[in-house]
């Protein structure tokens, strides 16, 4: 199946590993040019090398929104401009509802909010200009369902879900959609931090996921792929589910 976004230009944040890597890698099979972005300019070299096709390694941390801001335009420098948009932005520490302090929550919020609305209103211009854009957002299932003990990523993500959804209606008719995904539990390293080890993960992560398994990364990276393509140009303002049937809301 031709996705339709040979040559276009991509650019994932969080991509040295994980997911990030995963959507990273499926966007270049498909032909896309892929800018990779992580907070570690060593390991996210490292990681764009491994793939196959055109890609070049940045680095930027969303803790810096001024970094995100200038982020874009070198991208198009190397790369071209910015037609795609993976906004990756990291995980919050766990902790119960009134666990963390008040600057947790502020570096929550510039990551998980701040960060993906400065890179969108860097990017928004070239896309309308151009008639064409991708924006998609690394969400999580528990915008549909909270999750105990991430009580930072379950207020801000949703702070971000009423971002995006804003965002999508406004720039639809430029041919430009905004779509996140509600992440399940995927085999990363991120999912095993939070389980212990990768042993406890293994072992424990799968329980009450109807599907009766882990997602595979590679699972993720396609949706996004999809997402990004000529073929998702009729989806937008979507929070699209992909975590085995366990979330059981509507």
């Amino acid at each position: 199946m031709d996705l339709g976004i040979e040559g276009r230009t991509a650019l994932v944040m969080g991509a040295s590993r994980g997911l990030g890597l995963a959507i990273a890698a499926s966007l270049a099979r498909e032909g896309a040019r892929v800018a990779m972005a992580s907070r570690s300019r060593e390991r996210v070299a490292e990681a764009a090398a491994g793939l196959d096709g055109e890609t070049a390694a940045f680095e930027a941390d969303t803790a810096h929104l001024e970094r995100l801001v200038s982020l874009p335009a070198e991208v198009a420098d190397e790369l071209g401009p910015v037609d795609i948009l993976v906004t990756n932005t990291g995980g919050p520490p766990l902790g119960a509802a009134l666990d963390h302090s008040h600057e947790e929550w502020t570096d929550a919020y510039r990551s998980l909010v701040l960060a993906p609305r400065v890179l969108s209103e860097a990017v928004l211009p070239g896309m309308r200009e151009r008639r064409w854009g991708r924006i998609v957002n690394v969400g999580s299932s528990s915008t549909r369902e909270p999750i105990p003990h991430l009580t930072l990523s379950n207020a801000n993500r949703m702070a971000a879900i009423g971002f995006f959804k804003t965002l999508a209606s406004e720039v639809a008719g430029d041919g430009i959609t905004v779509n996140t995904v509600a992440t399940g539990r995927f085999a990363t390293d991120r999912l095993a931090e939070n389980w212990g080890s990768w042993e406890e993960m293994e072992k424990h992560a799968a329980e009450g996921v109807p599907a009766g398994r882990l997602g595979r990364p590679a699972e993720y990276g396609d949706l996004v792929a999809f997402l990004s393509s000529d073929l998702a140009g009729y989806v937008t303002g979507t929070v699209i589910p992909i975590d085995g049937g366990l979330t059981r809301s509507t």
